[in-house]
């Protein structure tokens, strides 16, 4: 979750985000977009449960945008049908829409200025980096992603670099390893990195990391 003054948003929606953001105490309507960086469920699955508990339980009234990949829209109504038949046709409470990141064109929604960049992670749709700006901070977050030179354009000069590091070494296809990680880490050149989305074996291995890791519930202040 990223907050500012002026807004407050979401890089990607796991499904058990609903689940944590109660844990911590955090109130979803507070939450004016959501950015998927890709359309694999275990990045956008926890909008459907988050919709349908702001509809339901939360009774909100403040917009919500969904952006992302293309097909964005069709695959979360999709999943929402799978799951919960005839959701997808719900007359939603709140003011409810979609958009359709074009890859290193830069959109404004709000507080939030996003360019997208594709990166190597096979999902049905585009995948995507992102930098995020908001008011005089810039957040770069990698996505779900194997090594690709463009990771070096979206960590430049940001605030903070939010990277997958799935694996250890290089048996995880399509993700970043920590090995290949550290032997690139100096063309990165974020003011902070932050590694994410570890695997059990990279959980196994912290004491071998020399990298910052990110742990649920941490507070950041840029």
């Amino acid at each position: 979750m990223v907050c500012s003054e002026a807004g407050v948003c979401l890089l990607d929606c796991g499904a058990t985000a609903l689940v944590a953001m109660r844990r911590f105490a955090i109130d979803p309507a507070r939450i004016d977009a959501i950015f998927l960086s890709h359309l694999h469920g275990d990045h956008f699955a926890g909008v459907l449960f988050l919709l349908l508990e702001q509809h339901f339980v939360a009774q909100r009234t403040q917009p919500l945008l969904i952006a992302g990949p293309g097909g964005t829209e069709e695959r979360v109504m999709a999943a929402l049908d799978v799951l919960f038949p005839g959701a997808a046709q719900l007359a939603w409470r709140f003011p409810l829409s979609f958009a359709e990141l074009t890859p290193l064109r830069t959109a404004r929604f709000g507080a939030f200025a996003i360019t997208p960049h594709v990166v190597a992670h096979p999902s049905g749709s585009a995948a995507f980096a992102f930098r995020l700006k908001t008011a005089d901070r810039l957040i770069a977050y990698s996505g779900d992603t194997g090594w690709t030179d463009t990771l070096v354009k979206v960590a430049r000069d940001a605030d903070l670099f939010i990277i997958e590091c799935y694996a250890y070494d290089g048996a995880a296809q399509h993700h970043l390893d920590y090995n290949t990680l550290r032997d690139n880490v100096s063309k990165l050149r974020s003011k902070r990195l932050l590694l994410t989305h570890l695997s059990r074996d990279m959980l196994d291995r912290l004491h071998n990391i020399e990298l910052e890791v990110a742990e649920d519930g941490q507070l950041l202040e840029l």
